[in-house]
């Protein structure tokens, strides 16, 4: 039968150099889709919940979804899933760009990666060639530099890499691909970087991945494509001026994080606002493959005309920092980008830093000229480099995240952590359904598992009182269940603005061959976020792993237009559960029996 699967996948063992291609197991594929929906399948049943995450018994998958290089909207996305450093739980990063059409294009539905070279390497894919090759002359360099020298040995080729961060098992280490573009959350880069494997190049011949039924498949993309276009926030907000459209938005609710979550109301918050970054940065938009919204934003950094920030780093480095200067967040986000350094625990981190210092925990001596003052545009810049350096004690102590930070100085409450992963901009106390999604993400905090935020402030697909809690729990879930199936086809999330279930089967069903209805396809995103949970339990997740900072149950909000709030998760929490189906923060044994995760 034709599909946009190409049927097979390749294993690549660093330690012994082998490759091997396997067949792609359809029966599995229907189950899980693909991208993170198999890949964590993959791991789960190869035994990598029990395994230490930086050891050569850990692998890597890079793994598109079977719309990932179709002519669907946004059929760009890839993910990477693997176990871990972080907090030893299930990582399954998602980016965009080009590097995973181009995998589809050169043949493979997934690579999975294993063992540990003993020297430094990368491995080039042409088609159906792959090889591993020696990477000592690209170590210790920079990203974007290493895309471009491997460019030249391979023009056509698309890059995927890890910076200095990965190369200095930085917890915080994201691996990025197609310069600007990372799959930046739960450590990734430091798994890739202990396999002492600096890249990966991709060159296809191909340039277009067959439906099933093509007719089907154009009549979907024609209707999901009317739909983002008929959409205030697919036509209108993201592309004028990006994510960062929300930081006026979130602050006019009361919900913008300040100064280490101390508060939640930013009085300087336009001069860090996507019409700012549009009026005085931006060059033009960047758009990942085949993407019709185009919310990349491409600026002129002193110069250099370069990827900007997203709506979360202008949010960490900005408001989270107290620092208004719109350049020095821009740098700083640069450097993320170069040192290959997550975007949002990177400043995070720095802001946790910012407390503890403001405090007294952290002394004078101990920053080397560059004080951790909240305020501070050079701190930011600076720290946000010697993060990625990793040289002196303080530095390398940031590198392994905020929890560890705080952990160390004795004060583990200004980490702004769930499950030890920094939580993003939106604070849970004012806007109460995100907290829910943020305490029971499977990775940690995380707010694109859940994006709440579009009911709860953007009113779609229909409004959601964000003060409120009623049927919050429930609408949790759904918005998890939708989203691990978007990110398992390998299309963006952000078609979900005006997509919904229905236009998601028809893309699946014109593309694969299956024949999903809504309800069905959900409860394949419901097996997937299920397997994640399971993947947790037996890597040694406890219940209480489920919760919130204490600083958004027991601290009101001190300021704006949410004064006075507090996430209310003691009680929409054990309503989160009942509606999962789970006791304790797991599964029960009829809840796996009903979504065959029994066997």
């Amino acid at each position: 039968m034709k599909t946009a699967y190409n049927g097979k996948l390749a294993r690549i063992n660093l330690s012994t150099g082998v490759i091997q291609t396997e067949e792609l197991d359809f029966d599995l594929a229907k189950k899980f889709i693909g991208g993170r929906g198999l890949g964590t399948k993959i791991i789960y049943d190869e035994g990598i919940a029990t395994v230490d995450p930086l050891s050569e018994q850990n692998k890597l998958v890079y793994i598109p979804g079977p719309m990932t290089g179709t002519s669907s909207p946004t059929a760009g996305r890839y993910m990477v899933v693997t176990k871990s450093p972080l907090n030893n739980f299930i990582a399954s990063s998602n980016s965009g760009g080009v590097w995973g059409a181009k995998l589809k294009y050169a043949g493979w539905d997934a690579l999975i990666v294993e063992g540990k070279s003993d020297k430094p390497v990368y491995i080039n894919i042409e088609d159906e060639k792959i090889e591993i090759l020696p990477a000592d002359q690209y170590m210790g360099k920079l990203s974007e530099e290493v895309d471009d020298l491997l460019k030249e040995v391979y023009p056509k080729c698309s890059v995927l890499n890890i910076g200095p961060a990965g190369e200095n098992l930085s917890l915080m280490a994201a691996i990025m691909n197609d310069k600007h573009r990372a799959a930046g959350r739960s450590g990734v880069g430091a798994v890739m970087g202990s396999k002492n494997l600096k890249a990966i190049t991709v060159t296809a011949t191909k340039t277009v991945i067959e439906p099933n039924d093509a007719d089907k498949l154009k009549e979907a993309t024609k209707a999901c494509l009317a739909k983002i276009k008929e959409n205030g926030v697919t036509s209108g907000g993201l592309p004028s001026f990006g994510t960062a459209v929300l930081v006026n938005i979130i602050n006019s609710t009361g919900s913008l994080p300040t100064r280490n979550w101390q508060e939640s109301y930013y009085d300087k918050a336009d001069d860090i606002s996507g019409e700012t970054l549009k009026d005085n940065h931006l060059v033009k938009q960047g758009f990942c493959h085949r993407c019709p919204i185009g919310c990349g934003r491409v600026i002129d950094l002193k110069g250099k005309i370069t990827g900007g920030p997203e709506y979360e780093p202008l949010w960490a480095y900005g408001s989270n920092c107290d620092v208004n200067d719109l350049e020095a967040i821009n740098e700083a986000n640069y450097l993320c980008n170069e040192y290959g350094l997550d975007a949002i625990s990177t400043p995070c981190t720095i802001a946790s830093a910012m407390e503890l210092y403001d405090n007294g925990y952290i002394k004078e001596e101990e920053c080397d000229g560059i004080p951790l003052a909240f305020g501070s545009s050079k701190a930011i810049v600076e720290w946000t480099r010697r993060i990625g350096e990793g040289k002196s004690p303080l530095a390398k102590l940031m590198a392994q995240g905020s929890m560890a930070l705080c952990e160390h100085y004795g004060h583990p409450e200004l980490s702004m952590t769930v499950k030890k992963l920094e939580i993003p901009a939106y604070d849970a106390r004012g806007i109460q359904g995100i907290g829910i999604g943020y305490a029971t993400s499977n990775r940690g905090g995380c707010h694109v598992r859940s994006y709440t935020i579009s009911p709860e402030v953007l009113g779609l697909p229909a409004p959601a009182d964000r003060t409120e809690i009623e049927g919050k729990a429930a609408l949790t879930k759904i918005f998890q269940d939708l989203t691990a199936v978007i990110d398992s086809m390998g299309l963006c999330l952000f078609t979900s603005f005006a997509l919904g279930a229905d236009e998601y089967a028809n893309l699946l069903n014109a593309a694969t061959g299956t024949e999903y209805t809504a309800e069905e396809l959900l409860l394949v995103g419901e097996r997937i976020y299920n397997i994640e949970r399971m993947f947790n339990k037996a890597a040694g997740m406890k219940s209480e792993d489920d919760g919130l900072p204490k600083r958004l149950t027991e601290e009101p909000i001190t300021n704006g237009p949410s004064k006075g709030m507090l996430s209310k998760i003691n009680i929409t929490l054990p309503e989160y559960y009942e509606a999962r189906g789970w006791e304790n923060a797991f599964p029960t044994e009829e809840t796996l029996a009903r979504l065959g995760l029994d066997k």
